[in-house]
């Protein structure tokens, strides 16, 4: 086990915080979101067990960054900063607080209908600009999320860009 800690525990740590950073990049600037979704909260799961590993295989180090002030001064500002973006959602009264979620929410179940004007097309264009793009809809009324369900596309933002021109 000592063998395994030593050899594994630092070199997964670093190999999977590398990907979980690029995921996180990548997801940060809207790049391929849907791929890198699942590959960083999994990932980043996972990183959890070799961090565990490393830290118990370098305890002795670790003790020493606690007797000095500037590990205290990073946790409370990494605590600050956290609280910075959780506060908006822990104050919220309502179930969403994210205006873009909200707005995104608001565009899934909108019907063509009402959503053609937002982009200045008439609803039958607006058909067939997401025809083009492989949804199947039989009726104008049916919401976007009921069109992609029934395309077997998912929601998010790439629905919502196939909403835009090409």
């Amino acid at each position: 086990m000592q063998k395994f800690l030593k050899t594994y525990g630092t070199t997964l740590t670093v190999g999977l915080f590398a990907v979980s950073t690029l995921s996180g990049v990548f997801l940060f600037f809207h790049i391929s979101s849907s791929t890198f979704h699942s590959m960083h909260e999994w990932l980043s799961m996972v990183l959890i067990v070799p961090v565990v590993f490393h830290v118990w295989r370098n305890w002795g180090a670790f003790k020493t960054y606690f007797k000095k002030k500037p590990m205290y001064i990073a946790l409370v500002l990494s605590l600050i900063a956290s609280l910075a973006f959780a506060y908006p959602s822990l104050t919220s009264s309502g179930t969403q607080s994210n205006p873009m979620r909200m707005a995104v929410s608001a565009l899934h179940k909108g019907n063509i209908a009402q959503l053609a004007p937002l982009f200045d097309l008439s609803p039958e264009q607006l058909k067939e600009r997401l025809s083009a793009k492989g949804y199947v809809m039989d009726d104008l009324s049916l919401s976007l999320q009921e069109i992609a369900k029934k395309s077997n596309k998912p929601l998010g933002p790439s629905l919502i860009k196939d909403l835009g021109p090409n």
